[in-house]
């Protein structure tokens, strides 16, 4: 009997031993402040009054990770937004996250949101827009110099099932490998349509049938007679971008972008600094930045 026992004291030990080697390692979550409000929308404070009286550190950008975002709600993620800049254009690949707010499930259906669109809502008839996402898209690849993006697609079968794309698309030639770069748009600043103060990235595919390598079948539904998706994205830190999509100019759902050698690269000197280049119009008032907690 004398074993057994030693064997559970040991077994008991190694299980503590990893709880508490995953409890060190476990990020640190940054220590961000949030305008109260209620579920009125009268109670929310302007942006503008949100940016000025609750600015974030570096240090505390630094630690933000999709998997905290994941846990705010809606407004939050807006108060997060209005609070950053639109940063460098990127370039090269970046990782995607579809990003559904805290206590919302996401299981809207296509066909409700862009129901304008006879013949594409008959289409996307029951599809809910977070299986499409998680099935469809791997993230983005920003073509800087082309001011073009591309979206990295590892799965069609979805559309295929669905009648939305005929033969097999062609594959681009990227990163060293052969991979699906669909759904084109075009890349500039612009006026965010939630925080007009200053200039977003915009990811426009309305006339996405004017890019080179454009795909009808299924490049078009993303286009001016499809979804009309129109993404807008602001840097969180080099390396990690928050977004918010929109069909029809219509508040669909947040994701972010991430590129984990852009993030180790410049993490340091963004912390040390604040500061990074601006591609886009930072408006008139200026971002102010708390200084890091002692």
């Amino acid at each position: 009997m004398g074993l057994p026992k030693k064997l559970a004291l040991h077994t008991g030990l190694a299980v503590l031993a990893t709880l508490a080697l995953a409890a060190c390692t476990r990020p640190e979550p940054p220590n961000i402040a949030f305008a109260p409000y209620d579920k009125a929308y009268q109670s929310k404070l302007d942006l503008a009054q949100v940016d000025y009286k609750y600015p974030i550190a570096p240090t505390e950008l630094a630690k933000i990770t999709p998997d905290w975002l994941a846990k705010l709600d809606q407004e939050q993620l807006d108060q997060i937004y209005a609070r950053l800049t639109a940063g460098p254009i990127p370039d090269g690949a970046f990782d995607g996250r579809i990003l559904l707010p805290r206590g919302e499930t996401g299981k809207f259906r296509l066909s409700e949101t862009v129901g304008g669109f006879t013949g594409t809502a008959l289409h996307l008839k029951g599809l809910v827009i977070e299986d499409v996402g998680e099935a469809l898209w791997r993230g983005k690849v920003f073509f800087r110099d082309e001011r073009v993006l591309r979206n990295r697609i590892e799965d069609l079968s979805i559309l295929k099932n669905m009648g939305l794309v005929e033969g097999e698309p062609k594959k681009m030639s990227y990163g060293g490998k052969e991979t699906w770069l669909l759904f084109p748009a075009k890349l500039y600043c612009g006026q965010s349509l939630l925080d007009a103060r200053r200039e977003s990235i915009i990811i426009d595919y309305f006339f996405t049938d004017e890019i080179p390598g454009y795909q009808e079948n299924p490049d078009y539904l993303a286009g001016r007679r499809g979804l009309k998706v129109r993404d807008e994205i602001r840097m969180i830190r080099p390396g990690l971008y928050l977004g918010r999509a929109y069909l029809d100019r219509g508040f669909a759902l947040n994701f972010t972008l991430y590129d984990k050698a852009s993030d180790d690269r410049a993490r340091e000197e963004f912390v040390k600094t604040g500061k990074v280049q601006e591609d886009c119009w930072p408006g008139t008032q200026a971002r102010p930045v708390a200084a890091a907690k002692p």
